[in-house]
């Protein structure tokens, strides 16, 4: 189970650093590497990630009745997500599309325990 628990974690790190990334070429005009408020960002959010204690019963930081982001980094990664979560189909294709499924999984197994 933390080996399932783990490859999750590392999984949500990996999808945000992309989502960040994207945002930040396409917005900031970077080539290759992040900007400084881009890299911080990521470093905050994987740091998140790593230190999350309800990673083995969530699927996404959305869902989580716990919202452990200050507020002013939570508003620049649901900019990044507003961004850069439609483009991610385009961008990279398989992730995008297991995320889709993984939401639309959360949202009915939601609905059953209400």
């Amino acid at each position: 189970m933390a080996n399932c628990v783990e490859a999750k974690r590392e999984r949500e790190k990996k999808l945000v650093s992309q989502m960040i990334a994207l945002y930040c070429t396409k917005q900031h005009h970077t080539k290759g590497e992040l900007c400084a408020e881009c890299a911080e960002l990521d470093a905050y959010a994987r740091d998140r990630s790593e230190k999350c204690p309800f990673m083995e019963m969530k699927t996404f930081c959305s869902n989580c009745k716990v919202h452990c982001y200050k507020p002013d980094m939570r508003e620049k990664i649901r900019a990044v997500m507003r961004f850069s979560g439609p483009r991610m189909l385009l961008y990279h294709p398989a992730i995008a599309i297991r995320h889709m499924i993984e939401t639309k999984k959360e949202k009915k197994r939601l609905e059953e325990n209400q």
